[in-house]
Order: C-alpha cells, then sequence, then structure tokens
C-alpha cells in the first residue's frame, strides 16, 4: 500500500467517538464533529461545527435539524474494507480478517445522482419543518392555559342614570319627544318631512316647503314619538324664509323644546340634528357648524331670490325628511331650522331638498331660529307672516356687490336716499359680495330696524327696513 491509497490506514489515527473506527483520508465520512476530523499533523483534537443554516425555497423549513444525509456525497462509505490496526491475535484467522471476527459489511455503494440528492433533502426538509412546527405548537398551545370564551362571560351591569349633561345622548333625550313626522298630500303629490313641538296645545313648526302641498285642501298628519298620530292644518306660512306653523287638533300636554339663539353661533360648536330622514322617524345625527350667514335658495333650487334664506351651515348628517326638523345645541336648545341639504349631483346642480337625486355630502343647512322665531310669532297672532324689506330690484354687481335696479316709489329705499345703480357692498358690519348675500342679510332683520348701507363710491345710507305682509297661495 502506498501513500496516496485511500485504504492505508496510520496506527496514529483517531478513531470515531462511537463506532470505534478510524477514517479514511478526509475525516469521517458524515461525522456530527464536523466533515473535517482533526489529524495527527494538525495536533488537534475533532471540533464539533454546526451545519449552516439553509431554508427550504417552498416551504421555509430548516434542513439543519435533520440528521446527517448518509446519502450525501461526504457521507458515502470509500468503498473498502477497514482493516485492523493491532496484529491479529489469532493465528488461525485469514490475513487480513478483524481479530474477533469479519466485520460488518459496508452498506452499498447508491447511485450517484443529483435528482435523487435533491430529492431526499426536500423530503427530509418537509418532514422535520412539519414535526419542529407540530413540536412547537403543541408547546405553545400547552402553556395557554384552558380556552376562555366571550360568549361565556355573564352580561355586563346594565347602564343606569342620566346621560352625561352636554352629550349627543342628552340631547337627543331632551328633544325626540319634542320631533314629530309629518305625512303629507294633495292634489299635487305626497312627501313627508319633520316638525317640533313649540307649545303644550299643538303648535308645530315646520319648513314651507314640507306643507305646502297640502295648503290647499290636502291632508297632514303628525306622528309622535310614541307612535300615536293627530291629524293636523296649516297655520300659516311664508315662501320667501320657507317657514311655516301647524296645529293638530285634539292633542293637549305636548312637551315643546327649549329655542335657543342663533345670533351668538360660532363655526366649530358642536350641534344635533334630528327629524325623520328617508321616513326614518327619531333620526339623530350630530356635527359642527361649519359656516355662518351662508345665503341659500329656500325651498330648494327651485326658488328666486324671494326665498333666499341667511343659512346655519353644518356638516351633521341631514337627507330628505329631516327638512322642518331642529338643528339644536348641546344644551338641547334649537338654534335652527333644517331646510336644505347641498347636492352636487341633483338636476338643479345647487342646493336641493327631497329630490330623488339627493344624498347628504356633509353640507346641510338650516334658517336661524332668531328669524324662524319672529316669523312664527307673526303667523300664530295673526296668521300671516310679515317680510322684512327695503323696496327695490337688485342684481349682481361685475365688480363684486349687489346693485340697485328699479326703486318701489314710497319704499325705505327711496324715503332714505338710494338710486337706481347704487352698488352696496357692506350692511353694518357684514360685506355685501352678491345680491343673494344682501337680500340674505335684509331677511335676518326684523321691520323697523335701522341699517347702515355702504355703497361703492364710500358713501354711508341709514335705511329703516320696512315690513310687508307675505302671500301665501
Amino acid at each position: 500500500m502506498t501513500e496516496n491509497d485511500p485504504s492505508a490506514h496510520d496506527p496514529a489515527a483517531p478513531r470515531h467517538p462511537e463506532t470505534g473506527h478510524q477514517a479514511a483520508q478526509g475525516g469521517w465520512a458524515g461525522s456530527p464533529y464536523g466533515d473535517q476530523a482533526a489529524t495527527p499533523e494538525s495536533g488537534g483534537t475533532p471540533q464539533y461545527s454546526a451545519p449552516e443554516p439553509s431554508y427550504h425555497a417552498v416551504t421555509g423549513a430548516d434542513p439543519s435539524y435533520a440528521a446527517s444525509n448518509p446519502w450525501s456525497a461526504q457521507g458515502a462509505a470509500s468503498g473498502q474494507t477497514q482493516q485492523s490496526v493491532y496484529p491479529n491475535p489469532n493465528p488461525y484467522a485469514q490475513p487480513g480478517t478483524a481479530a474477533y471476527g469479519t466485520p460488518p459489511a459496508p452498506p452499498a455503494q447508491p447511485k450517484r445522482s443529483g435528482g435523487k440528492l435533491l430529492a431526499g433533502v426536500a423530503l427530509v426538509a418537509l418532514l422535520v419543518g412539519g414535526i419542529a412546527g407540530g413540536t412547537v405548537g403543541y408547546f405553545t398551545g400547552g402553556t395557554s392555559g384552558p380556552a376562555s370564551n366571550a360568549l361565556d362571560a355573564p352580561k355586563p351591569a346594565q347602564q343606569t342614570g342620566n346621560a352625561p349633561a352636554g352629550s349627543v345622548e342628552s340631547v337627543a333625550q331632551k328633544l325626540s319627544p319634542s320631533v314629530v313626522e309629518l305625512q303629507v298630500s294633495g292634489q299635487q303629490g305626497a312627501g313627508e318631512g319633520s316638525g317640533f313641538v313649540i307649545s303644550t296645545d299643538g303648535y308645530i313648526l315646520t319648513n314651507n316647503h314640507v306643507v305646502e302641498v297640502a295648503a290647499n285642501g290636502g291632508q297632514i298628519q303628525a306622528v309622535f314619538q310614541d307612535g300615536k298620530k293627530a291629524a293636523a292644518k296649516v297655520v300659516g306660512r311664508d315662501p320667501t324664509t320657507d317657514i311655516a306653523v301647524v296645529k293638530v287638533d285634539g292633542v293637549n300636554n305636548l312637551t315643546p323644546v327649549e329655542i335657543g339663539r342663533s345670533d351668538d353661533l360660532r363655526v366649530g360648536q358642536s350641534v344635533v340634528a334630528i327629524g325623520s330622514p328617508f321616513e326614518l322617524a327619531g333620526t339623530v345625527t350630530s356635527g359642527i357648524v361649519s359656516s355662518l350667514h351662508r345665503p341659500v335658495r329656500a325651498g330648494g333650487g327651485q326658488g328666486g331670490q324671494e326665498t333666499v334664506m341667511d343659512a346655519v351651515q353644518t356638516d351633521a348628517a341631514i337627507n330628505p325628511g329631516n327638512s322642518g326638523g331642529p338643528l339644536a345645541n348641546m344644551s338641547g336648545q334649537v338654534i335652527g331650522i333644517n331646510s336644505a341639504i347641498y347636492s352636487p349631483q341633483s338636476a338643479s346642480g345647487g342646493q336641493g331638498q327631497g329630490g330623488s337625486e339627493s344624498g347628504n355630502v356633509g353640507i346641510g343647512f338650516a334658517i336661524p331660529i332668531d328669524q324662524a322665531r319672529r316669523t312664527a310669532d307673526t303667523i300664530i297672532k295673526t296668521g300671516q307672516a310679515v317680510q322684512t324689506y327695503i323696496g327695490a330690484q337688485v342684481t349682481d354687481a361685475p365688480q363684486g356687490g349687489a346693485k340697485l335696479g328699479a326703486i318701489t316709489a314710497g319704499s325705505p329705499a327711496e324715503k332714505a336716499g338710494l338710486k337706481s345703480g347704487d352698488i352696496v357692498t357692506k350692511i353694518d358690519d357684514r360685506n355685501i359680495d352678491t345680491s343673494d348675500t344682501l337680500v340674505a342679510a335684509i331677511r335676518t332683520r326684523a321691520p323697523d330696524e335701522k341699517a347702515t348701507f355702504t355703497l361703492s363710491d364710500g358713501r354711508t345710507v341709514e335705511v329703516t327696513l320696512g315690513g310687508q305682509p307675505v302671500p301665501a297661495n
């Protein structure tokens, strides 16, 4: 045997720590102590070297947990018979045999196939991944304790006491008994809206456009929170401010709302709307005042300047059917009457309430309660609304402001010295940028109230506002 013979044995070569066999040149095949064993030349001892982890490309399993593969290139048998390094003490044994008998035959040399090798490794990886995962899951599950189920827990204590003051809940509790659904019908059709009780004997405040279809011989039915129903009739209405008053028959001891004020509203303050959107009676929504003094054509997008109101804008959800319902502050005081919504998809392309295309987009409009209160009081006392006016036609000025047209003889405008062609840019401290803004600003004031008009040429004119009955046809 020569130095390069792989079957040569070195008496000084280290033995396998488990089998006692000597390693062929290059180390112990498949040894858990590393593919390269320490040799006498190196002067070292076998060192443990963990195999580098390699995760399966599909399963993600780590084959490093698997036992050494006997079919790997490093783990293949040399194909040569291992001989004892000690002299044979048995004189009767055949030369080249082990001292105590024939050593076990080495495993048969398998065919070297790259495909089979990879398949075998993949199989081990899958199995080990499954076993390891199952083991981790078992121990994890076993330490989590008994299962719990929310369905087995007892119910929490029932809510008791009153709603917190200033909450949406408290506003709803206070106002809901006073809000009614109004179902109307007449020769021109049928519909429904909302209203709220303002007196114990049955007066209800609502929008003109809610009840106008029943104004001449139609029917109105009020549906209260408790489900009771009562017939109602129109007391009076004002198309120019979209306000109407109706009264139910044979009903007493109703709960009226508490009326607040709208002249001190602030942008950003919280509000609550209650009504019957899409015939869903008693619906409560909340939001904020998103703008003030917004000129809006009352009663939908079909009205002219005679129906402009100075609206409170809100993002509280308002939909068709909310018309006539209250907009309240967080003390439960009514500060407006919900009247219109901005509906960009409506046929008119502007404000709409009740059209088939209308729907909430976060911009709703309410009539200020100060204006509604004054009009309702006049209607109940006289049966007719009174409109504030100056007696002049008005259009938009090209450069901004409201341009006066024809002046009515004997009107407040003529008495104050206003002329056709004058351009109004301010009323008191409020800027006037369009003709609608001028009309809305005048409507919010009461008859006989004085206002200072500032004109485009710098002149100021004091006007005593007039009042005239509103025909309700």
